[in-house]
């Protein structure tokens, strides 16, 4: 790999089992293996993908529902392991895919500040640097001693997002969490991605709005049942394409 790069995804695809194993037990599951009466078959969520980025590189992600999106950010987390190709990484990443994970509802907003910090790898020294700045962005002074189950949708995205934004990852991976919260923290969430970009760091973001694509992103990556529509760094005139793409499967 290139020294340059900080993320190399070289024909990367991965497939899914799809098979009735959980609903009839272990027990059963053998007999009707040993009958062959045992049926399963597997389809690729992502099929040879590729794509590489560098430091200050922001690349958006689209696509309709069951692209291969998600699936994809999971691999590049590690979370996943591709059956072909490989992934390659460089620098601490940092990844917001589920804006529920990572957190206990019975503990406080700042019991979870450190939590999350902790399964993100970060020690508790270093949280305790940037938690007045986490929750200052996060606008939840008020409540940082509220149990976590009795914050709002909009205040558990804002924490989420302002964890996963001030840490300052070499590699930073996001799934659909612009769109949270009001109109003034959205353009504020969109700030920040700008210093993000600006200092160097490498981004990856999925989002159905094309608009946010446009305004931040220097390259898109366009995933269609899981394999490479489009990518490049015309931004606009692959998102064009894309909203076009959408606008035939309307009148469809």
């Amino acid at each position: 790999m290139d020294k340059e790069y900080t993320v190399l995804c070289d024909g990367v695809s991965i497939k899914y089992m799809d098979g009735d194993f959980k609903s009839i037990g272990l027990k059963e599951y053998l007999i009707k293996r040993i009958r062959g009466e045992y049926h399963a078959h597997s389809f690729y969520a992502n099929k040879n993908v590729s794509f590489s980025l560098t430091g200050g590189d922001m690349l958006g992600v689209i696509g309709t529902n069951g692209a291969g999106k998600s699936t994809l950010l999971k691999a590049l987390c590690g979370i996943l392991l591709p059956c072909e190709g490989r992934i390659v990484t460089r620098g601490n990443v940092c990844a917001l895919l589920e804006l529920a994970s990572g957190f206990d509802g019975d503990l406080s907003v700042k019991e979870n500040t450190y939590l999350r910090g902790a399964l993100l790898g970060y020690s508790r020294s270093f949280i305790e640097e940037r938690y007045s700045d986490i929750i200052a962005f996060a606008e939840l002074g008020d409540v940082q001693d509220r149990p976590f189950r009795l914050l709002s949708s909009g205040m558990r995205s804002r924490l989420a997002f302002s964890i996963a934004s001030l840490l300052e990852p070499d590699i930073l991976i996001l799934d659909e969490v612009l769109s949270v919260g009001d109109g003034a923290f959205r353009k504020k969430s969109e700030r920040k991605m700008h210093q993000i970009i600006s200092s160097g760091a490498t981004t990856i973001l999925v989002s159905h709005s094309t608009h946010d694509i446009r305004s931040m992103c220097t390259k898109v990556l366009w995933l269609d049942h899981g394999e490479v529509k489009a990518l490049g760094d015309e931004v606009s005139k692959i998102c064009d394409e894309y909203e076009r793409y959408l606008a035939k499967r309307s009148i469809m």
